[in-house]
């Protein structure tokens, strides 16, 4: 037996690369924070409320079976109640199918700029993360179908995907579906689901309604403006949500949460509205950038897959240090593979201008 000085961690933990998110800046300047797709609105005063009044049951455990907030979902979207699980963020959902799906010996496939918790989650449960090459910066069906293996348990799909902003139309999805092996779960992530305006769309509610191996996840942090309160949901067949209701925490959501999500759910003019501000300044944002002779990926989400020029002066992380330094915080693409690209988040109009305006002088 071998002895260490201390406590070890299973083999492949500290083979993990921790997720990094999105800077904020400085406190007390003004600062425009573009870096995590968060909302420019907040959240809805109806959520706000509801969060409130919470506060003054602060000595009672929650909910946890989260009824409401199940029921709340349940009737916006005309699914059956019981087949929605719901977790602490669409993250812990993530990292719940992988811990309840895959071992030792599994592989599990994602696209090879698909979100990073992906193979987080496959690695800290002990199976293997195998990368499929994108096409243009889409997830490329034929390449990840080439991949399955007799090992492979499980298929994570960012549609639309995080960070290029792209998108599967359904019929692709489809595909992909029919070409996996029964046994092999498909988990369809659509963080951004609600910013889409594609006619080709689906997030993958009929899909996982009309099949037993597919599972969608969808999150309240980005369109409702409540990622502080770590909250998000699955739709599930009946087999997986009993499954994920085994593994998970008895009182994952808190009390503050389930209110808060269950009020955001019914106020469905604020998120008209959230859409409607996104249609406006996303298609701004990539016609003034690709104006000042950057490339943008083109995008469905709340965010812009910008790539910056290759020469030392002009180049990404050139580009976001000057951002910085007047204010605008973006996201770096290094963790993906993507050292020439920044990320930057759709906010307000004030933001939006201000950031074009910097940039242009960048550039220039």
């Amino acid at each position: 037996m071998t002895l260490h000085s201390r406590p070890q961690p299973r083999p492949g933990i500290l083979d993990i690369s921790p997720y990094v998110p999105g800077k904020s800046g400085p406190k007390g300047a003004k600062i425009h924070k573009l870096s995590s797709n968060e909302s420019p609105f907040g959240a809805s005063a109806m959520a706000v409320a509801a969060y409130k009044a919470a506060g003054d049951r602060l000595e009672l455990y929650p909910d946890g079976s989260a009824t409401l907030l199940r029921s709340a979902i349940a009737s916006r979207y005309g699914l059956m109640a019981e087949n929605i699980v719901c977790g602490a963020g669409s993250d812990e959902l993530l990292q719940m199918l992988a811990h309840a799906y895959l071992g030792p010996g599994d592989e599990a496939i994602y696209s090879q700029y698909g979100f990073l918790v992906y193979p987080i989650a496959i690695q800290s449960s002990g199976a293997t993360p195998v990368v499929a090459p994108e096409t243009d910066y889409l997830a490329d069906v034929d390449a990840i179908l080439a991949r399955v293996t007799g090992k492979t348990r499980m298929v994570f799909l960012a549609n639309p995907n995080n960070p290029t902003g792209r998108y599967l139309p359904f019929s692709e999805v489809r595909r992909l579906h029919a070409g996996l092996p029964a046994g092999v779960l498909l988990v369809l992530d659509a963080a951004y689901a609600e910013y889409v305006r594609r006619n080709d769309y689906e997030a993958g509610i009929e899909l996982v309604a009309t099949t037993s191996n597919v599972v969608m996840t969808r999150t309240f942090s980005k369109i409702y403006g409540l990622a502080a309160l770590r909250l998000g949901w699955a739709y599930c067949p009946a087999h997986v949500a009993d499954v994920l209701n085994r593994v998970r925490g008895p009182f994952n959501i808190s009390g503050p949460a389930i209110a808060a999500g269950a009020a955001a759910m019914a106020d469905q003019d604020f998120v008209e509205g959230a859409i409607a501000h996104n249609d406006v300044w996303l298609d701004w944002l990539s016609t003034e950038l690709t104006r000042l002779g950057l490339e943008v990926t083109p995008s469905v989400g709340n965010f812009v897959l910008v790539h910056f020029p290759a020469d030392e002066a002009r180049n990404a992380h050139a580009a976001d240090s000057y951002l910085q330094a007047h204010g605008f915080v973006v996201r770096r693409m290094d963790a993906y593979g993507l050292r020439g690209a920044l990320r930057i988040s759709v906010g307000s109009q004030e933001a939006n201008q201000g950031l074009v305006g910097c940039l242009k002088a960048f550039m220039s």
